[in-house]
């Protein structure tokens, strides 16, 4: 059974509810956006020891998890620009794990690793994590016209690298 948050409770087990919620979510979100499952961990972890340290900034777990989302989508972007990884690369789980049963399949995920980022983050966000459009624009820190402007613009790239049959992210080498 799962402890809900009380108000006044002390900010160390509503940190540990928030984990103990969220962390599987937050890895598999990371681990899509960035394609490497150890880095993903990482990333959640560190967002994690973030916003335990702004936790009196944030004044609760509603806010808390905007935080961790917002945080563990900038770090992956950050992530994914300073790696030397050799394009191409993507760790994939073991076949049989929970992680495994979640991934696209490899051609979906290979179109989606040719869009833009922006627009890879949004469609991720979207339709993956099933956020609405106002919290994909908090989760992105962009406004909510320019998250329907990256999703519109990445629907129609992610159609068209479909309907092509060939994937371009060998050549830009943006997911790996």
């Amino acid at each position: 059974m799962r402890r809900a948050e009380r108000p006044g409770q002390p900010p160390q087990l509503a940190v540990t509810v928030l984990y103990d919620t969220h962390y599987r979510g937050l890895t598999r979100l990371a681990a899509l956006l960035v394609s490497d499952l150890a880095m993903a961990e990482d990333i959640v972890q560190d967002a994690f020891v973030a916003m335990h340290g702004a936790w009196v900034q944030l004044g609760g777990s509603e806010r808390a998890l905007a935080y961790l989302q917002r945080a563990v989508v900038r770090r992956s972007h950050s992530s994914r620009a300073a790696r030397s990884d050799p394009p191409g690369r993507q760790a994939v789980p073991p076949e049989g794990t929970a992680q495994a049963h979640t991934q696209p399949e490899p051609g979906l995920m290979a179109v989606l690793c040719g869009l833009p980022a922006r627009q890879r983050e949004a469609l991720i966000l979207r339709y993956y994590a099933d956020f609405p459009e106002t919290q994909i624009a908090a989760a992105m820190g962009i406004s909510a016209r320019t998250a329907r402007i990256h999703l519109a613009r990445g629907m129609s790239s992610l159609n068209a690298g479909l309907e092509r049959g060939h994937p371009v992210a060998a050549q830009r080498g943006d997911c790996g």
